[in-house]
């Protein structure tokens, strides 16, 4: 009786609508206006509920990134699985319903997987892929509302942390999936697939008589939710719309993990599943040559084996003990765990490194000296004095990666240790994976980014540091450090930030970087910038 009320609540509510707000128009057949003839001044104290996927999103198909959680969560093979079942999943899409579709889809991606990967997932690696893809009409509303509410089809615990910390989200009702011994079973719990009327009823449950002022939807399953608000709005789809810059996204995506560089299409997806053997043979390939070869011919070795690395602005000649003078100090902005090799490819001689944490396969198969620091002040000091007095070095002050155009915050050690230091600006390159890891095994590193078809790096030499900037000039460690960082920001147009170490593996894995916590506490932290 329940389901038939709110049936013909939602078909009275329809017609009234299609009578109190504009005609529709011949390009527009529906009983909703476009989205953008809705004003968004004075919505400050207004509700809005929206759709996501073609609504808040400009894509209206969820495979992708259910195929991101099936990768970075369960593998390759989890991967294949869910592209296996995509066209089961689309026939019942078309043929029997929208719910069953999705439910084939949420069984193939989620059966057996643990619920703290998929949290892990929604919070670290799926924000960067929603995060490119929003409406700027849907968010021009959206972000007007002072109350926002989303319905989506989507399983909550995927879309939850996305819409939270990055779209201001005050609740999101979404589909909730069956968990057993904190893994998921794979299957829907009641009242099924967030869609049609389901959509309607969960409105109801949650807002009862106070009807939402906006409701947002892209689609006819969408009609009866948007039928209750007290406006409704379509969005019509428009494969030429573009999305809201990066400068213009609510929250800037500093940090992103996962592997995966491009949103996995089915395509695409296919595409990777097919690569992953052999470009695991050629990472194996390019990693030998440049372990088992002289450094001075590593560069020409890469370049046969398809791997790019460009060379600007004019390096240091190379210091000679009988001279007396102690090495250069390279400064690198840190992309992956493989800066200095491609320092010392570009150089044509091997550049020791200091470290902070690395795998021990990544220090077996390096080409060049690796030293780990101790994170001691004196102690590291000492080492890299001791280190400075043997020949040239490298480090990294960021203390970790970093994938967008930042660079984090400089470590000021290094400048109270010599006077000649040499910035140096990395850039790298990747078409399929990402090189780096804040969740994953570290040692698998060198070989996604040599996995890549045709990996680059760009290896730009600033000019050494004047004396009169140094500390030795009066110059604190931090002004030095500072004036450093802003110089390799300039020269790659990234953007300086304060942040630290900490702070990336604090948001994306839930600890500090060098001790996992335990899973609970892992869960509760949540995605920041």
């Amino acid at each position: 009786m329940g389901r038939r009320r709110c049936g013909d609540e939602v078909e009275a509510e329809l017609e009234r609508n299609t009578t109190s707000q504009e005609k529709p128009k011949m390009k527009n057949p529906t009983p909703f206006p476009s989205v953008e003839t809705c004003s968004s001044i004075g919505r400050e104290n207004h509700t809005v509920v929206a759709d996501m996927d073609g609504t808040l999103l400009r894509g209206r198909s969820s495979f992708p990134y259910f195929a991101l959680v099936a990768f970075e969560a369960g593998g390759a093979l989890r991967l294949l699985m869910v592209l296996l079942s995509a066209p089961l999943a689309g026939l019942l899409y078309y043929f029997v319903s929208e719910s069953a579709g999705i439910q084939v889809l949420i069984f193939a991606t989620y059966a057996g997987m643990k619920v703290s990967d998929i949290e892990s997932v929604g919070r670290a690696v799926l924000p960067k892929f929603y995060s490119s893809d929003l409406h700027p009409e849907s968010w021009r509303v959206f972000s007007a509302c002072g109350k926002r509410c989303v319905l989506t089809a989507n399983p909550r615990i995927m879309v939850e942390g996305f819409l939270k910390e990055f779209l201001g989200a005050d609740l999101v009702l979404g589909t909730e999936i069956g968990t057993y011994r904190g893994r998921a079973t794979g299957f829907v719990l009641s009242p099924g697939v967030l869609v049609s009327e389901q959509k309607a009823q969960a409105l109801l449950k949650q807002f009862g008589d106070e009807r939402p002022e906006i409701g947002l939807g892209d689609r006819q399953t969408d009609f009866p939710f948007m039928a209750l608000c007290k406006e409704g709005y379509i969005v019509p789809y428009n494969a030429e719309v573009k999305p809201v810059p990066n400068d213009k996204l609510p929250k800037p995506i500093v940090f992103h993990d996962g592997r995966l560089v491009q949103k996995p299409y089915p395509i695409m997806a296919l595409l990777t599943v097919l690569w992953i053997p052999i470009g695991f043979v050629l990472a194996c390939l390019r990693i030998a040559a440049g372990s088992l070869l002289p450094m001075s011919m590593v560069y020409y070795a890469f370049w046969a084996l398809g791997v790019r690395v460009t060379v600007k602005g004019n390096p240091p000649p190379p210091v000679t003990k009988s001279s007396g003078q102690t090495g250069v100090l390279f400064i690198c902005s840190h992309r992956t765990l493989l800066d200095p090799i491609f320092l010392s490819t570009a150089l044509g001689r091997p550049i020791a490194a200091v470290t902070y944490s690395v795998s021990r396969l990544s220090e077996i198969i390096s080409p060049i000296k690796t030293v780990r620091l101790t994170r001691d002040r004196e102690t590291d000091a000492s080492m890299i004095k001791k280190l400075l007095e043997e020949g040239d070095l490298a480090i990294c002050p960021e203390g970790t990666t970093c994938r967008e155009p930042f660079l984090l915050r400089f470590s000021a050690m290094f400048a109270e240790l010599t006077d000649h230091l040499v910035p140096v600006a990395m850039v790298n390159k990747m078409s399929m994976f990402h090189g780096t890891t804040a969740r994953g095994w570290k040692g698998m590193d060198p070989f996604y980014f040599f996995m890549n078809p045709s990996p680059a790096y760009e290896v730009t030499f600033l000019n050494k540091l004047p004396l009169e900037l140094t500390c030795s000039s009066g110059k604190s460690s931090h002004e030095v450090a500072n004036y450093i960082q802003r110089v390799i920001a300039a020269t790659l147009s990234y953007e300086c930030t304060g942040f630290t170490r900490k702070d990336k593996y604090r948001a994306l894995a839930g600890n500090d970087g060098i001790v996992a916590e335990k899973p609970k506490q892992k869960a509760d932290k949540v995605m920041g910038c």
